[in-house]
């Protein structure tokens, strides 16, 4: 290779590489304040809210709660999908607990990765999906230096 391209090339390489530098910061997540910091989702077509709660710790997610109220505050879980205490119908609360399992298990990812792109979306549960990404960007947004 002619010495002066070897040359051309390097300073091409070095000018990306200080060019990029910054980029790369700005992309490895920003710096986030210790402490526990909540956030809501918008309400779905039902009224339900998802709720979470983000124990940082180091500026790093540490740990990580996430629940969904129905628009009468009950909290989803074992008796969502329910009709006065009873399944009225197999389909419906099945698809309710799957959405509620999903909950627990986008925590976990989240707190077990500590970053928002390694919670994995899970089929039939894609609501529940949206109200947790919605409600973790508000507790980061709020959590941000």
């Amino acid at each position: 290779m002619d010495r002066r391209i070897k040359g051309k090339t390097l300073f091409a390489l070095w000018a990306l590489a200080v060019l990029a530098a910054p980029l790369l910061a700005a992309c490895g997540g920003a710096a986030y304040r210790d402490g526990e910091w909540s956030g809501l989702s918008g309400p779905d077509d039902t009224g339900a809210r998802g709720e979470i709660t983000l124990t940082i710790e180091g500026g790093r997610v540490s740990g990580c709660v996430f629940i969904t109220r129905q628009k009468d505050g009950v909290v989803k879980a074992e008796d969502y999908g329910k009709v006065n205490g009873e399944i009225a119908n197999a389909d419906f609360y099945e698809k309710a607990q799957l959405a509620v399992r999903a909950m627990g298990r986008y925590a976990e990812q989240y707190a077990e990765t500590g970053r928002l792109d390694g919670v994995d979306s899970i089929s039939g549960a894609t609501i529940a999906y949206n109200q947790f990404m919605e409600a973790a960007e508000a507790a980061l947004k709020a959590a941000r230096r």
